[in-house]
This record gives C-alpha cells, sequence and structure tokens, in this order.
C-alpha cells in the first residue's frame, strides 16, 4: 500500500495540482491555407510550349518549402522580433513550468517551444495545410496565426521576386546570345555575297543553265542547217564554211560552259575567273542554314524572354487562405481530465509492473 501511495496517489497529487492549479489555460487558433500558382498561358507560351520550360507545376515543391519554413527558427526569430514570444509565453515562468519558457531563453529553446504550441498539417495529396496556435488568450493565439500567414506570404513572395529576376536574367542572356549569333551567321553570309560578288548561287547557276540551253539550241539550228546545204549545194558553197565555224566556237562554248558548270573551267576559257558552282553552292547552303537556324534560335529566346517578362508582371504563386485565423471562445488546453487519466493509468501501470518485479526477485532470492 505504501508503494501504491508513494508510485501513483502522490504523483497524481502533484500532477492535478499542477494541472488545476498552476498551469494557465491555453486558446487555439485555427487557420488553413494553400498554395496556387497561376497556371493561364500567354501568347509566347502558346507559341512552343515554353511553360513548362520555365517551371509550371513547382507548387508541390514549393508547399513543402513553406512546411518546413513555418517550423525553422527563421520564422520563430521573424516572429519574435514583430510579436514578442519571450514576453508572451514566460508569463506563467517557473510556476508554470511546462507551458511557459524563461524571458532569456534561447532561440533553439523558443523554437522547441514553438513547435509544442503550434501544430502543423499537412496533406501531400491535396497540398492543404493547416495550423493550430496556442496561447494564453485568444487574442494572442489570433495574432500569432495571422502573423505566420502573413510571414508565409512574404515567403511566398520572395520566392515569386527570386524565380522572376532568375527567369528574366536568364531569358535576357539566351536574348542577347541568340541576337549575336544571327547577327553573325548574317554577316557571313554578306562577306560571301561581297566576296564572290554573287548574291545567290543558285540564281546564278540557273541563268549560266540558261545560256548552255541557248547554246544547245543554236547548234542544233547550225547542224540542221549544214545539213540541208549538203544535200542542196553543188560543190564548194561559201556558207558551208561559215557554218562549221559556227558550230566549232557553239561547241568550244558548250564544253567551256560545261567546264564552268563542273567547277574546272579550262585556261584559254572565254571566262578564266568563272566561279566555282559547286562549292559556290556548299558554301551558299551552308551559310543560309546557319542563318535559318540563327532565325529559330532567336524566335525562340525571344518569346522565352516575352513569356519571362509576361510572368514577372504578375504573381504567379499565392497563398489562398481556405480558414482564417479564428478566435476561441473557451480553453481548450491544456486537456486536464485527459491528462489526468492518462497520468493515472500510467502510474498504476508502472506501478504494477514494478510491483510484479519486486515479488519476482523475493520468490527468486
Amino acid at each position: 500500500m505504501s508503494s501504491f501511495i508513494a508510485m501513483v496517489l502522490l504523483p497524481m497529487v502533484l500532477m492535478t495540482a499542477y494541472l488545476f492549479g498552476v498551469a494557465r489555460d491555453q486558446y487555439a487558433s485555427d487557420a488553413g491555407f494553400t498554395l496556387r500558382q497561376e497556371e493561364t498561358p500567354s501568347a509566347g507560351a502558346l507559341a512552343g510550349g515554353l511553360a513548362s520550360m520555365l517551371g509550371v507545376g513547382a507548387g508541390q515543391s514549393n508547399t513543402r518549402v513553406l512546411y518546413e519554413y513555418i517550423r525553422s527558427p527563421a520564422l520563430v526569430a521573424r516572429i519574435e522580433a514583430r510579436l514578442g514570444l519571450r514576453a508572451l509565453y514566460s508569463r506563467g515562468w517557473p510556476w508554470d513550468f511546462f507551458y511557459s519558457l524563461p524571458a532569456d531563453a534561447t532561440i533553439e529553446e523558443l523554437t522547441r517551444f514553438w513547435l509544442s504550441m503550434v501544430r502543423i498539417a499537412f496533406d501531400e495529396a491535396s497540398g492543404l495545410m493547416s495550423i493550430q496556435v496556442r496561447a494564453h488568450d485568444p487574442q494572442t493565439a489570433t495574432a500569432i496565426a495571422a502573423l505566420v500567414i502573413e510571414e508565409a506570404q512574404e515567403m511566398i513572395n520572395g520566392l515569386n521576386t527570386t524565380a522572376r529576376t532568375d527567369a528574366m536574367r536568364y531569358s535576357s542572356q539566351d536574348l542577347t546570345e541568340a541576337v549575336a549569333r544571327l547577327r553573325a551567321a548574317r554577316s557571313a553570309l554578306s562577306s560571301f555575297r561581297a566576296a564572290t560578288r554573287i548574291l545567290d548561287p543558285a540564281a546564278d547557276l540557273s541563268g549560266r543553265m540558261g545560256i548552255l540551253n541557248s547554246l544547245q539550241e543554236q547548234l542544233a539550228a547550225a547542224l540542221v542547217e549544214i545539213d540541208l546545204l549538203a544535200e542542196g549545194a553543188e560543190g564548194a558553197d561559201p556558207r558551208r564554211r561559215q557554218l562549221e565555224r559556227r558550230i566549232a566556237v557553239i561547241r568550244s562554248h558548250i564544253e567551256d560552259e560545261r567546264l564552268t558548270l563542273g567547277g574546272a573551267a579550262p585556261s584559254g576559257a572565254a571566262d578564266p575567273e568563272a566561279p566555282d558552282y559547286p562549292e559556290l553552292l556548299a558554301r551558299y547552303e551552308e551559310l543560309t542554314v546557319d542563318v535559318q537556324v540563327a532565325e529559330m534560335t532567336y524566335r525562340t529566346a525571344q518569346a522565352a524572354h516575352d513569356l519571362a517578362r509576361a510572368r514577372a508582371e504578375r504573381q504567379s504563386l499565392y497563398l489562398a487562405t481556405y480558414i482564417t485565423p479564428t478566435t476561441a471562445e473557451m480553453s481548450e488546453y491544456p486537456r486536464r481530465r485527459l491528462l489526468s487519466v492518462a497520468g493515472f493509468l500510467f502510474l498504476t501501470l508502472t506501478w504494477g509492473i514494478a510491483v510484479l518485479i519486486g515479488y519476482s526477485l523475493r520468490d527468486r532470492g
């Protein structure tokens, strides 16, 4: 019986005296919020699906960041600076030692006490987050809960600002590089045209092909004409010799044109400085492809820059409060009856185990 009194009744008396006589009432303020992200794409995003490239869909990870921020010493320090948490929670010290803390508590001690007074629930499936803040009067609990939401919104604004700044900086760098690449490609094409004095080798080659076709038509006409002279003329005809010379000259020009088109104009040809068309065409096509790729890169960079600018002009991530901080009308904590019953059961179970162990040791001895 003495052991029961020492291990159960006496601790229960002390616990009950503390809970009902010393522990101050605590009022709870509930609030709920979630992170929402603006998902309406701008015209730049629709022209190329750039929204996914710039990080749409990152709200879930930001919610996890917000959850950890509310539990961090950084938030506790900010609320302490604005509201004075130490002064609010040290009013019952040292008598109410369990539900209060010293006025000179360190930030680590204050953070541990904060986690005992602020309960955070986070549903990862829906992204909903709820908090319950307890204090010794309802107005203080409501004020602390409102400050938590305000500080969370400021943290989200900081994330938005950082994301906008980074997006604008990176898109501006990409756009600058795309402009420089486009200018270099166009400059190389202009230098090629200035050096060869040919605007379009393909068009120039088409003109050469026209000359070759014309010469071939003239050769065919001269051959027909000389055949007609051979059938109708008697003896030597001076027109025949002229036609033969004409045919020889046309054939010479045709051969020169073919060599020119093949890229190997012979020395002594009518145009010894004729361009090497195969090489010119290859170089021209290479420069043209460079210009086209540079233009495509520029258009993509410009669209990304416009999208980043559009996102910078609006708040893409914001805190949506679905439960504003409530003001309690009655004290819910500490749960004195529940704690008393739980304490009595725990002490009784401990006493019973101790008695069984004592009897077991006595029987063995």
